[in-house]
């Protein structure tokens, strides 16, 4: 399993990932109330890419890649 450092780095790879074979890859977000954080993971059964957020502005781009990577999903292409 590989954390990323930024943001931008796991929403590349994420889409990357769901691009490459969107039947195996499973998304998850999970918040940890005692750390205060929130860990977003991406996983496909032979990749693994996840990433830590800590701090409040990040939240909003985490809902933004969420509604995009939703709206990837729902897509017919």
């Amino acid at each position: 399993m590989v954390f990323v450092k930024s943001l931008e780095d796991f929403e590349i790879a994420a889409e990357n990932m769901y691009m490459a074979n969107p039947m195996a890859c499973r998304y998850t977000m999970k918040y940890i109330h005692s750390k205060g954080q929130i860990l977003l993971k991406m996983t496909d059964n032979v990749k693994c890419v996840q990433f830590k957020a800590e701090n409040m502005p990040d939240l909003k781009k985490i809902e933004k890649f969420t509604s995009n990577l939703m709206g990837h999903m729902a897509s017919k292409e």
